[in-house]
């Protein structure tokens, strides 16, 4: 059975596919500090978590999180999944292209003692969602000798 932490991380994942953006805020910490390590960017509280969240539908309003598994650590829960989406909103600076997109992503959340998110980092691979968007050339393949 799973934890009480990795429920309400799943909870929190299954209330971002239904925008339910209230639902996922309620389960963090107000001081929360939630770090985009792909972009370098740290949000802070719940208004800028929800400014992480607004970001990914802004430029996919289709984003789902999908095929999610969850290793528990106790007050630290590690969560990797697949990310898909249609860019149909610019992703900051770059125009929607209107095509679809899938990639990793892991977070990894700090619980506090009564069940809320106090900290978490956000790792996947810009470059790849950039390629599939058309926006950057995939790196040639080093020739094997």
């Amino acid at each position: 059975m799973a934890s009480k932490n990795v429920e309400t991380f799943r909870a929190a994942h299954q209330a971002f596919n239904k925008r339910d953006f209230e639902a996922v805020v309620n389960a963090i910490d107000e001081d929360v500090i939630y770090r985009d390590r792909a972009r370098d960017v740290t949000f802070r509280g719940r208004a800028g978590f929800q400014e992480f969240m607004r970001g990914w539908v802004a430029a996919f309003s289709n984003a789902e999180i999908s095929e999610a598994t969850y290793i528990d650590g106790g007050d630290t829960v590690v969560a990797q999944f697949t990310g898909r989406g249609v860019s149909d909103g610019p992703l900051g600076p770059l125009p929607a292209t209107g095509k679809p997109v899938t990639f990793h992503f892991c977070e990894i959340v700090r619980f506090n003692d009564d069940g809320q998110v106090v900290s978490g980092d956000a790792y996947y691979d810009q470059l790849s969602i950039l390629v599939q968007l058309g926006h950057a050339q995939a790196p040639q393949k080093a020739a094997v000798a």
